[in-house]
């Protein structure tokens, strides 16, 4: 019988602190995660040197906690992964050097992991059958994909925003309608007592029969109508806006999705990122995987969110691989899915 491999994985590359213990890269021993959500809260957005400052702060602790929470020694690991990109310089460096140290003082392998790559591997732990080949959105503040994983670390990107990520514009229209931070889950309380269908806003569509998502045009359309509404002094229902805007973004999501399964034969699409816990988002997939005969695969909210575990499964592949980091690994805020 093969030993177990057991990964202690390291995540900081936003406003999550995160560690975790991973066993063959589907099993979760711990996953710790301290958020910063209520601090940043007040500046309506995540603001990097306060997000770099209390990872210095709680990065000791979270790890510390991760091995007890796991019921195991230090040196029971058999290697340390760390996000290093892509994500913001300054927080990805904390984790990265906190993990270069800590690997080094045990001797024990670093395992450099694309952020990207880890969303897509918590479906891994949620569905520790599943194999590639497959299809994946993911969609979060920062990112928005669809790729097919050929293999394990192995992408083909299919299509991907031309400007703001989903997320971000879920973060802007609930700014600007006075939701506040974070977006998406408000955004996604307040549509539920609005009318989808009140306002139409545009969708950008490409000539080129391109996959890429384009979120800029129905933001300022958003945003357009907030001004023409204000100076015409008419009650704006903030509701009909936030569900009239979750459609929008989320149908365009779920078309293109289904049309990239279609382009490549593919008859399974594996949800990730922190937008995939959008309640509204599930509901259309499923819906339309069902009417097209497609599986549709969501990992549990706290794996959609950034957290280690999903780190920890990533670097259990890339360890079998044999993928060893040098301990001069550097951060890569701009990182690309598949580049090393």
């Amino acid at each position: 019988m093969s030993k177990d491999i057991k990964i202690l994985a390291i995540e900081s590359s936003c406003d999550e602190t995160a560690a975790a213990v991973v066993v063959n890269g589907r099993k979760v021993l711990s996953n710790v995660i301290s958020s910063q959500i209520d601090i940043h809260k007040k500046f309506g957005g995540v603001v990097p040197e306060i997000a770099s400052r209390k990872h210095i702060e709680n990065i000791a602790l979270v790890v510390k906690d991760a091995i007890e929470e796991a019921g195991i020694e230090l040196n029971d690991i058999d290697a340390v992964g760390v996000t290093y990109g892509p994500g913001l310089v300054g927080a990805l460096l904390v984790g990265l050097q906190y993990a270069k140290g800590l690997a080094y003082s045990i001797n024990k392998p670093l395992i450099g992991v694309n952020h990207i790559e880890g969303h897509i591997s918590a479906n891994f732990i949620q569905y520790p059958d599943l194999k590639p080949p497959f299809a994946c959105l993911v969609v979060s503040g920062g990112h928005t994909f669809i790729v097919y994983m050929k293999d394990y670390g192995e992408f083909e990107v299919l299509g991907q925003t031309r400007d703001d990520a989903a997320g971000e514009a879920f973060d802007k229209i609930a700014r600007a309608i006075g939701l506040g931070y974070p977006g998406g889950p408000k955004i996604q309380e307040m549509a539920k007592s609005g009318d989808e269908n009140a306002i139409e806003f545009p969708r950008a569509k490409f000539h080129d029969n391109s996959l890429d998502f384009s979120f800029s045009g129905v933001k300022s359309a958003v945003l357009n109508y907030l001004n023409t509404m204000n100076m015409q002094e008419k009650e704006i229902n903030r509701a009909d806006v936030a569900a009239s805007f979750q459609k929008n973004v989320v149908d365009v999501l779920v078309d293109n999705t289904i049309k990239a399964c279609k382009i490549k034969k593919i008859s399974r699409i594996a949800i990730a990122g922190g937008v995939a816990s959008n309640s509204f988002l599930r509901k259309r997939m499923i819906k339309s995987g069902k009417e097209n005969g497609i599986e549709i695969l969501f990992p549990e909210p706290i794996l959609c969110t950034d957290n280690a575990a999903m780190i920890g499964s990533a670097a259990y592949f890339e360890f079998k691989k044999g993928n060893i980091a040098p301990l001069d690994l550097n951060a890569i805020p701009n990182l690309k899915l598949g580049e090393r």
